[in-house]
């Protein structure tokens, strides 16, 4: 539904996107990840149409058309990052001008009025909301045309609890009917919970393009608990590293890199070998160090 052949786009001298190559399928919901400024949104929205490549250019629908000409944006919605409504309008006002201009069933108004969680505030002037009823606002105006292909730049970036439970499940109701979702992230949890798969940009470049199971497993590989005990005799290290072989201790902390198993493991035989521990602390992976190794340990 969604092919990004060799795209590239350019600023001047600045290179937002390098060479980009991606096929999105019909029923996929794929999550583009990376940090500020590696490419997502140029990304998005050159599959909306909005940007024309340097080089390269997307294709959008079956069969597929170039994301610049009209009749491929007919079978797509888009939510950008940010997004702004006029203050003195309603939010239902807001929904039904977008409705005649997207030629939608009037049934639809109420559908996504509720599906946005803002049947209450409907009859509000936007000027009223806060940043995340915006926000929801804006999925509400993306989710009238239930067409095919769904862009969402970092949706989540303002929500409420609210407005997360309206965004999964407008995402879920999208994958039940077979559509494709696009959407980029820097936020792990939205792509843990919604991704099959997880497209990795670095630098304007693609460096991953990895199910989001194969992914998450990474970064809990990667991850460490730090154990603060009195002390670590050589018997109780040498104990500790029978489990989990990168243990360390220094700074009066047991340092236990690994997966949550090895953790797990390793956090028995410090009890079994009758150490008291005084505090305890685990982090995941973090994504910056997977972007690094990812990207071959390029900055």
């Amino acid at each position: 539904m969604i092919r990004f052949e060799a795209l590239s786009k350019s600023f001047g001298a600045h290179h937002a996107v390098r060479a980009l190559t991606l096929t999105v399928r019909a029923g996929e919901v794929v999550a583009l990840l990376g940090p500020n400024g590696s490419g997502k949104t140029t990304s998005l929205k050159a599959a909306a149409g909005l940007l024309r490549p340097s080089s390269g250019q997307v294709r959008v629908g079956e069969p597929g058309q170039p994301a610049t000409v009209p009749g491929a944006r007919r079978v797509l919605s888009f939510l950008p990052q940010k997004v702004a409504f006029p203050d003195l309008l309603t939010g239902r006002e807001v929904v039904e001008f977008y409705r005649h201009l997207r030629g939608v069933d009037p049934a639809r108004t109420d559908e996504v009025l509720r599906v946005a969680a803002l049947n209450g505030a409907a009859g509000r002037q936007v000027g009223t909301y806060s940043g995340g009823m915006t926000q929801r606002l804006g999925l509400a105006v993306a989710a009238l045309p239930e067409a095919p292909v769904l862009l969402l730049d970092e949706p989540t970036s303002s929500l409420d609890a609210d407005g997360l439970c309206a965004f999964y499940g407008l995402v879920e109701r999208r994958r039940h009917l077979g559509q494709t979702v696009l959407f980029t992230s820097h936020q792990w949890g939205d792509v843990e919970r919604l991704a099959d798969r997880v497209a990795v940009l670095v630098e304007g470049r693609l460096v991953g393009d990895l199910p989001q199971r194969e992914l998450s497993e990474r970064l809990a590989a990667s991850g460490v608990m730090r154990l603060r005990l009195d002390a670590c005799p050589p018997e109780l290290l040498a104990r500790v590293q029978r489990v989990a072989p990168g243990a360390r201790w220094a700074l009066s902390q047991l340092a236990i890199p690994g997966p949550a198993e090895v953790r797990a493991r390793a956090l028995e035989a410090v009890r079994s070998g009758g150490a008291e521990i005084r505090g305890i602390a685990s982090d995941d992976g973090r994504l910056d160090a997977l972007y690094r190794e990812l990207a071959g340990g390029n900055p």
